[in-house]
């Protein structure tokens, strides 16, 4: 059974290789890290709910602003799925003796690359992941905006990565849980339906009616649903 311990403290505010990040610690030795990667325009901050909810859990949780976000240094590009492998590391090298990624929209994106190019995360939650496709012609609508952006570099290589084989990639070691609400009026909750289909086992799809493109990241049950995922992966307990 999982037990909630409730903790109020403040994270510990730091910065890593231009990244600047917010590291939030449970009581006593974790039992796992929590890599959070936001969505376009967002920043570290707007997921720190979630992060307390980690550490009540038990689990340790990592948010940080991606480049051309926030306080971290650079423009947002094709070194934004290295940049939450190095921070993977980071949660190791704090401790962490097994992590997971938790994303939505764009960090959906980018955690399902960054997890298939780790290879050695327990879970990756998902939430509205946006495929490359919407990006890509996000991008050049310019409805993509809100953060600096390598746009150079960012069109030719959306035209060339795709999500749905990163997600295929991950089984058997990397436990896939995928939500998404039905309302989505930026990324239809089809995307997550065909990454569903694509991913092997261990996986889990959760539709939910109604709803908007940012309705599910603050949802005290899915929030709660997603750490408990991730913690049964870390356990192995969904095969």
């Amino acid at each position: 059974m999982l037990v909630k311990r409730m903790t109020g403290g403040a994270p510990e505010i730091g910065e890593r290789d231009g990244l600047s990040h917010a590291l939030f610690s449970p009581e006593g030795e974790p039992e796992a890290g929590v890599l959070i990667l936001h969505g376009a325009g967002s920043a570290k901050e707007s997921h720190y709910d979630y992060a307390r909810v980690c550490a009540a859990y038990g689990l340790s949780a990592l948010s940080y602003d991606a480049r051309g976000h926030g306080r971290s240094d650079g423009s947002f590009g094709p070194g934004a799925v290295d940049d939450a492998v190095a921070m993977l590391d980071f949660l190791r090298e704090r401790g962490a003796p097994a992590v997971a990624l938790r994303g939505s929209s764009m960090g959906g994106f980018s955690a399902i690359l960054a997890a298939a190019k780790d290879g050695r995360a327990a879970a990756v939650a998902a939430i509205c992941p946006a495929p490359q496709d919407l990006l890509l012609l996000g991008l050049r609508a310019r409805r993509l905006d809100g953060f600096r952006a390598d746009r150079e570099a960012l069109e030719p290589w959306l035209e060339g990565v795709s999500l749905r084989d990163a997600a295929a990639s991950l089984a058997p070691d990397t436990a896939l849980l995928l939500m998404h609400a039905e309302g989505d009026e930026q990324v239809p909750y089809t995307v997550s339906q065909e990454l569903y289909e694509a991913a092997g086992d261990p996986k889990r799809l959760l539709l939910l009616p109604g709803g908007h493109h940012r309705s599910l990241q603050h949802d005290a049950e899915i929030q709660a649903e997603s750490v408990r995922f991730i913690v049964r992966a870390v356990r192995g307990e969904l095969n």
